[in-house]
């Protein structure tokens, strides 16, 4: 039951982030704003305990969280087989631009914080 009352919490902070980021326009999705949210309700010892109680839950049942990606894969194995290498070739590379990207970003920002 405890842990019931730490899932409805969890949604509920979500919920509220999804409305302030569409009531605001923000650039930020409504689940970060959400887990912005939570951080001072983990400082509350009655939420805190609620919510360790659903963090509990979901983490023995982790792994059932990955099967619906393995079913995708197996259902899609010639598609895999076709393309995989092209999508490892992707994959890869748009990991490096990714991390080029930011690099430069923090170059350039750290760049003018010392101005």
């Amino acid at each position: 039951m405890i842990a019931l009352r730490g899932f409805a919490l969890l949604l509920l902070l979500q919920m509220c982030g999804e409305g302030l980021a569409r009531l605001l326009s923000l650039p930020i999705p409504g689940p970060v704003i959400g887990m912005l949210l939570l951080w001072p309700m983990l400082q509350w010892t009655p939420l805190r305990d609620s919510l360790a109680a659903a963090a509990q839950l979901l983490l023995s049942h982790l792994s059932l969280f990955f099967v619906p990606a393995g079913v995708g894969v197996i259902a899609h194995l010639g598609l895999l087989s076709q393309y995989g290498l092209k999508l490892l070739v992707v994959i890869a590379l748009s990991t490096w631009i990714g991390l080029a990207v930011t690099a430069l970003v923090l170059r350039a920002l750290l760049g003018r914080g010392n101005e």
